[in-house]
């Protein structure tokens, strides 16, 4: 049995294809969302005065951490609705149960990464807010948070492109997603390479725009050094500026300021 490009480019160009990387694409999305929101609190709670709320945080990311993701799935799709039985209605979907099992397990590892971008910011930016009067949750979202970001930003990126390959895990629960309808078609037809080969190309496509999509988030977000000429036709002297998404503003002018103030 040879390779058929025909069947490869009809699958590839399929609906059934189209949809199952439309539903992974969805999973991944909301999974990933739902897993910063969570990581953030985690990672406060890591780094809260309070010895309880540590050590809730450090137990969650413990457990997750040390749960196979497959197991998590396993348990929440075919365990779970035995012991409650809310999650036998129909409301409680492999769609459902993928999204919250990828997501639990997602949240551990975003804390720690959303915890250690926390901590690259220099303490002395917020006693300075603090000094001027902010509030803690000022200082958090307005002074901490946007510097915070740009380290936050590149490991995010691979965690996301991770997740995106971690959908194909739901396969197990019924979730027919990009793998599970690659394997629905060699069942039937037993072409193996050709919808295999498919579901390859789908998911180099997916993440090589998440790629770019990232490297042009991480230019956005990273350190400027804008380029100036001087009169006399050589280059003047660059002076470093901080690059937070929306302004650029001269270190130099921030340190005027701040011995102003």
């Amino acid at each position: 049995m040879t390779f058929d490009v025909s069947i490869f480019l009809e699958q590839v160009f399929s609906q059934a294809f189209l949809n199952g990387a439309l539903l992974s694409i969805s999973v991944a999305v909301l999974a990933q969302v739902a897993a910063i929101v969570v990581g953030f609190g985690l990672a406060l709670a890591t780094m809260a005065k309070s010895p309880v709320l540590q050590g809730i945080a450090r137990v969650y990311i413990w457990l997750f951490r040390a749960i196979p993701t497959l197991l998590v799935l396993l348990l929440l799709w075919n365990a779970a609705p035995q012991i409650f039985p809310a999650l036998r209605q129909d409301w409680y979907t492999p769609f459902v149960a993928a999204v919250v099992g990828l997501a639990l397990t997602e949240a551990a590892f975003m804390s720690e990464i959303i915890r250690s971008a926390l901590q690259s910011v220099d303490d002395g930016q917020a006693l300075a807010a603090r000094a001027l009067g902010m509030k803690p949750a000022a200082v958090l979202f307005k002074v901490v948070l946007p510097q915070a970001i740009r380290v936050a930003i590149p490991p995010t990126g691979n965690e996301f492109i991770a997740m995106v390959k971690y959908t194909s895990l739901a396969s197990v629960i019924s979730l027919r997603e990009l793998l599970t309808t690659a394997q629905l078609g060699v069942s039937t037809t037993f072409r193996y390479a050709e919808y295999y080969a498919a579901a390859t190309v789908y998911y180099l496509v997916i993440v090589s725009i998440l790629m770019i999509l990232q490297n042009r988030l991480e230019k956005r977000y990273r350190w400027i050094t804008p380029k100036r000429r001087r009169k006399g036709g050589g280059p003047a002297p660059t002076v470093p500026t901080v690059g937070l998404g929306t302004a650029a503003l001269p270190v130099a002018h921030q340190t005027k300021e701040a011995e102003v103030r």
